[in-house]
C-alpha cells in the first residue's frame, strides 16, 4: 500500500508504521509475553512496578503522548484562531508542520518559524482539524475516477468513510451476478477482491489508484446479504448466515469500521432484524459499530429506530443512525419525539448517536418509490417491462400491501427532482418535476416514474422535498449529532449532470449560514461535529483533532465569508471561504483551488489485524 499508514488499535499494544514504498508494505505486530516470577507476588508495590515497567511491550506512543518536534518546519501557519476540534474556546496560536504530522502547537508569537520552507498567514482565518466525512459516497472515484474528488475537498473534507448498504468488497459469484466485466481495468480490480480479504484489497487499490483525501469504509450489509443470498429474497440457511458472518468477520479483520445497512434498498431491505442481529454479533468483538440508513424515515419512523436499537442491544454493538429525519409534512412533528427517544435510551445505558445533512432535501434512486420485491433476482427492468408485472406494482404503488416506504408518495410527486437521465428519449426531462414530466407525457406519475426507469435502465438519480427546516436546527443542537454529506464528489469542470448541492456545500453551509448567520450552534461545536466527534465514534485516534503528532489533516477558512453556493438548479459550484486545506501534511487546496496533489491513505477500524497479506 503505497505511502500507507496503518494503525492497529487495542489493548495490549498500539504500533504505528509509515510506509513510503509505493507498491509494497509489511507490518508488524508485536504481542507481548512476559510471565509473573513468583517472587513478584510477595514483593513490594515497587518492586512490582519495575517488573511491571520492564515487562512493557516496546511500542509506539500514541500521538497525544509524542514530544512536539523541534524545527526547521515544513510548513508554519501562524496567526489564525485554533478551533482545536475538541469544543473547547478558540484561541489564537499558531501551528507547525514536519512531514505528515503536526509538529507543535504554540501560543500566537511564540513559534520559532525560521527555516519553515512554507509559511501561511493566517490572520483572520479559522485553522482547524480536517473534516470527516462519515457518510461519503466517493468510492467510484476513488478507484475508476481521477480520485481528487474537488467539491470535497473545498469543503474542507479530508477523510471520507465510505460503505452505506453496498461496498465493492467483498466479492463472489453471488455478488458479481449480472455485473459488466468486459472493461478490463474493472475486471483486473474486481479480481483483486475475490479473495479471503477482498476488502483489504479494495481498500488497497483506492490508495494505489491515488486519492487526494484519505479513505475509510463500513462494510454493505447488502453485500454481506449479496455475498449469501445473491439477490433472493427469504431467510439464510444456517449454512448461508454462517458464511455471511464469516465475510462480516473477515472484513473487520481488513479494517471495516463496522457494517452499515441502507434498509429501503433491495437487497438491504430483504434482511430481517434477526438476520441483522446475527452479523452484528459476528462484528462486536473486533470493536464493530452498526449504522444505518433505517427501514423508514417517515410513517414508521420511531419503530425504526426500535429496530436500530435492538439490532445494537441484541447484537452487543454501538448504534449510529445515518441521515437522521422525519420526512415527509405529516411525519415532521415526530422529529422531537426522536430525539426524546434516543436521549432516552442514552440515558438507560445504550451508546446511540446520529449523523446528519443540513438540507431539506434527500437524493437517492426513483427506484425507490417501487416495492422492493420488484428487484428480487435482478429482474426489476424484466419486471417493468411484463404487462402483469407492471400493473401489480403500480397496485403496490397506489395501495401498500407490504413494509416499505415510497418516497415519490412522501415528498409528493411536485416534490420529486429528476436529476440525471440519459436515455434520448426522456433526457430533456433532466432537472423536471415528477409532477412536470407526467403532465408533459399526459400520464399519472406512476407510469411516468416506471417509464423513466425502465428507459435508462438504472435507478435514475432523484431529489426529494420532505425535511423540515425547524427539525435540522433542532438536531444540529444535539451533543451526539455528527455531520456527513451522503455525497459523492465532483469535478465542476468536468461534469454537468443535476446532483445534489451537499457535494459541494455541506460544511461551509453549517458553518456560514447555522453559526454566523443564525447562531444555531457555536463554531467550537460545529467543528467538533465535523471532525473530532466522527473520528472518536470511528476510533481513530490519530485523526480530528489539532494536536501535537498527529497526522496534519487541516483546514484554514474565513468565518466571515465561508459560505455554501450549490443550488439544486445550479449545484456545480465552489463554496466560497476555505483557503487552504492539508491532508497528511501535503498541501491540496490553495487559496480555495486544488491544487491536484494526491496523498490520501487508508484509515482503518478498530478490528484490523495488521498483518501482511
Amino acid at each position: 500500500m503505497g505511502n500507507g499508514q496503518v494503525v492497529r488499535k487495542g489493548a495490549p499494544w498500539t504500533v504505528s508504521s509509515n510506509v513510503s514504498s509505493p507498491t509494497t508494505a509489511e507490518y508488524l505486530m508485536l504481542p507481548f509475553r512476559c510471565g509473573k516470577p513468583e517472587w513478584v507476588r510477595s514483593s513490594s508495590f515497587l518492586a512490582v512496578l519495575v517488573v511491571a515497567m520492564a515487562c512493557t511491550p516496546h511500542v509506539a506512543t500514541s500521538p497525544q503522548a509524542q514530544h512536539p518536534e523541534s524545527g526547521p518546519y515544513d510548513v508554519v501557519i501562524t496567526g489564525g484562531k485554533l478551533v482545536d476540534g475538541s469544543g473547547n474556546a478558540w484561541f489564537y496560536g499558531d501551528v507547525a508542520i514536519k512531514g505528515d504530522r503536526i509538529a507543535r502547537i504554540a501560543p500566537r508569537g511564540v513559534l520559532d518559524t525560521s527555516g519553515a520552507r512554507s509559511h501561511i498567514d493566517a490572520t483572520g482565518l479559522v485553522v482547524a482539524p480536517g473534516f470527516i466525512d462519515i457518510q461519503g459516497q466517493s468510492g467510484g472515484s476513488f478507484l475508476l475516477g481521477d480520485g481528487r474528488d474537488v467539491s470535497k475537498l473545498t469543503q474542507g473534507v479530508t477523510t471520507e468513510i465510505l460503505g452505506e448498504g453496498e461496498t465493492p468488497a467483498p466479492e463472489n459469484d453471488l455478488t458479481l451476478a449480472g455485473e459488466d466485466l468486459s472493461n478490463k481495468k474493472v475486471a483486473a480490480v474486481v479480481e483483486q477482491m475475490r479473495g479471503p480479504h477482498g476488502f483489504d484489497a479494495w481498500l488497497r487499490a483506492m490508495q494505489a489508484h491515488g486519492i487526494s483525501p484519505n479513505v475509510g469504509s463500513f462494510v454493505g450489509a447488502g453485500t454481506i446479504r449479496q455475498y449469501g443470498m445473491g439477490m433472493r429474497q427469504g431467510t439464510p440457511t444456517s449454512a448461508t448466515l454462517d458464511s455471511m458472518r464469516a465475510a462480516v468477520r473477515r472484513a473487520m479483520e481488513d479494517g471495516a469500521f463496522g457494517m452499515a445497512s441502507a434498509l429501503i434498498y433491495p437487497p438491504n431491505n430483504y434482511a430481517s432484524t434477526d438476520e441483522l442481529i446475527e452479523e452484528a454479533k459476528a462484528m462486536a468483538p473486533y470493536g464493530g459499530l452498526y449504522i444505518t440508513h433505517m427501514r423508514s424515515e417517515a410513517d414508521k419512523y420511531l419503530e425504526a429506530i426500535d429496530e436500530a436499537m435492538r439490532i445494537g442491544r441484541e447484537g452487543g454493538v454501538p448504534v449510529e443512525i445515518y441521515h437522521l429525519k422525519a420526512a415527509g409534512q405529516r411525519n415532521w412533528f415526530k422529529a422531537p419525539l426522536a430525539i426524546a427517544k434516543i436521549d432516552s435510551a442514552r440515558a438507560a445505558g445504550m451508546d446511540i448517536q446520529a449523523d446528519m445533512y443540513p438540507y431539506t432535501a434527500g437524493g437517492t434512486g426513483l427506484t425507490a418509490c417501487l416495492p422492493p420485491w420488484s428487484e428480487a433476482n435482478g429482474k426489476l427492468f424484466d419486471n417493468l417491462k411484463d404487462p402483469a408485472m407492471r400493473a401489480k406494482i403500480k397496485a403496490e404503488v397506489e395501495h401498500p400491501t407490504s413494509d416499505w416506504e415510497n418516497l415519490c408518495e412522501q415528498a409528493t410527486p411536485q416534490g420529486v427532482l429528476i436529476t440525471q437521465l440519459r436515455s434520448p428519449e426522456y433526457k430533456k426531462f433532466a432537472g423536471k418535476r415528477l409532477s412536470e414530466i407526467a403532465a408533459a407525457q399526459g400520464k399519472d406519475w406512476i407510469d411516468a416514474a416506471m417509464d423513466l426507469i425502465l428507459a435508462d435502465r438504472r435507478r435514475v438519480e432523484t431529489i426529494y422535498f420532505i425535511i423540515d427546516e425547524d427539525n435540522l436546527k433542532l438536531q444540529l443542537r444535539q451533543p451526539w449529532m455528527k455531520i456527513g454529506t451522503d455525497a459523492g464528489g465532483y469535478d465542476p469542470d468536468s461534469t454537468t449532470a443535476l446532483v445534489h448541492p451537499r457535494s459541494y456545500g455541506t460544511y461551509p453551509r453549517i458553518l456560514g449560514k447555522y453559526v454566523r448567520d443564525e447562531h444555531v450552534l457555536s463554531i467550537e461545536d460545529a467543528v467538533r461535529k465535523m471532525s473530532a466527534a466522527v473520528a472518536e465514534r470511528l476510533s481513530i485516534r490519530d485523526r480530528g483533532l489539532l494536536r501535537e503528532g498527529m497526522f496534519a489533516d487541516v483546514v484554514t477558512f474565513d468565518p466571515r465569508t465561508i459560505i455554501d453556493r450549490a443550488t439544486y438548479e445550479r449545484p456545480h459550484q465552489i463554496s466560497t471561504g476555505v483557503h487552504d486545506v492539508f491532508v497528511n501534511g501535503v498541501l491540496v487546496v490553495h487559496d480555495g483551488k486544488h491544487t491536484g496533489a494526491k496523498p490520501g491513505r487508508v484509515v482503518r477500524g478498530p478490528g484490523w489485524v495488521n498483518s501482511a497479506r
